[in-house]
């Protein structure tokens, strides 16, 4: 009887069993390309297998005893203690974590007469690390959000300036004779009409109903300085009420009063604007007669914004014309015939100092 008692259990050391299972990752996902190393009980390695796509794992001829599986996916680890005594152990899930190690001090349970198998010794990744990956992530989604609506709030203020101040994306002020505004870029213009895009869409606007076209610059180097700390919330003061520029010449009232006869000089494009090594600001353009008459003594008037108090600097620059002579024996070159164009030159010496910005008109005389 001791002879077949030996001999059964010798038949049972001497039988291969199979181990198999998975490899998650703390959410219950499958990972794959994950090693997992099989050691015996003196620490040796017996065999080393490679997840396949579904995180699976599996190792055959493995002899009766106690094992550690050891599961690595780059930096994160798991262990758990297995006995295998008569049956194979199948259904095993290794679950592995950011800085963490799954292990397991119990025997890995034999399979019962269902086939089930025993995961109870599988060690998972503690609850409070759970947790704590569960707040990171939402932490990171709040500040997603938050800088979603930090956006969305710089888009709605950079709109709503543009209504405030219409200069700040419009250079052009448009001064018509029933007194309203217009600002808006010219986008076309001829001798009788001007085309005007505004926050409102576009506008073609009658010659004869312009006043005065202002062109209003801020040059870049002499912005207001604005501390960083209140830069996203600050707005400027208003634009200050500039004092009215002196004319030698007559007013406008004074003038032929037959629009159809009467000399009418306009802007033809922009004003360019650049400085030179000495910091001399020099403005340049061209004008044209419009009009039905003679204008003498054509000049452009810029008015230059020193500061946000309204201090001001007028400066002239005469149009370069054709020469005439007055009765009185006077000469002029400044003098634009009609359908006829002349350029200006305007130097701004740099002993002035900086200015926030500047308007211009345009004025003449008309003589008989």
């Amino acid at each position: 009887m001791f002879v077949v008692m030996f001999i059964l259990v010798n038949s049972t050391f001497a039988k291969n069993f199979k181990i198999s299972g998975n490899v998650l990752d703390i959410t219950g996902e499958n990972i794959s390309n994950a090693i997992v190393i099989l050691f015996n009980d003196s620490n040796e390695e017996i065999a080393n297998e490679k997840t396949n796509k579904k995180g699976s794992f599996q190792f055959k001829k493995i002899k009766a005893g106690k094992y550690l599986l050891r599961a690595n996916k780059d930096t994160e680890t798991a262990n758990l203690n297995i006995d295998i005594e008569a049956s194979d152990l199948e259904g095993i899930e290794l679950t592995i974590g950011p800085e963490t190690t799954s292990q397991s001090n119990d025997n890995q349970g034999q399979k019962s007469d269902s086939q089930q198998p025993n995961t109870e010794s599988v060690d998972r990744v503690p609850q409070d690390q759970y947790v704590l990956t569960e707040i990171s992530f939402e932490l990171k989604k709040m500040g997603a959000e938050i800088d979603n609506l930090s956006s969305q709030l710089r888009d709605l203020q950079a709109r709503s300036e543009m209504w405030v101040n219409p200069l700040s994306i419009y250079q052009k002020e448009i001064i018509l004779n029933n007194g309203s505004t217009v600002f808006g870029k010219i986008v076309y213009q001829d001798e009788e009409t001007l085309k005007v895009e505004t926050l409102v869409g576009f506008l073609v606007i009658d010659r004869s109903n312009v006043v005065r076209i202002i062109e209003n610059v801020m040059a870049q180097e002499d912005q207001e300085y604005v501390p960083e700390q209140i830069r996203e919330s600050y707005s400027p003061p208003p634009m200050p009420k500039l004092a009215e520029p002196r004319y030698v010449s007559d007013s406008s009232s004074n003038r032929v009063s037959s629009r159809e006869r009467a000399a009418n000089i306009v802007l033809v494009g922009n004003i360019a604007e650049k400085k030179d090594k000495s910091n001399n600001v020099t403005f340049t353009g061209q004008v044209k007669n419009v009009g039905g008459q003679r204008a003498d003594f054509v000049k452009v008037n810029f008015v230059l914004r020193k500061n946000w108090s309204g201090e001001t600097r007028t400066l002239t620059s005469f149009v370069g014309g054709s020469y005439y002579t007055f009765d009185s024996g006077i000469t002029t070159d400044s003098s634009l015939l009609p359908g006829a164009s002349g350029e200006f030159e305007l130097i701004v010496p740099s002993d002035i100092g900086s200015f926030l910005g500047y308007s211009y008109t345009i004025d003449w005389e008309e003589y008989e």
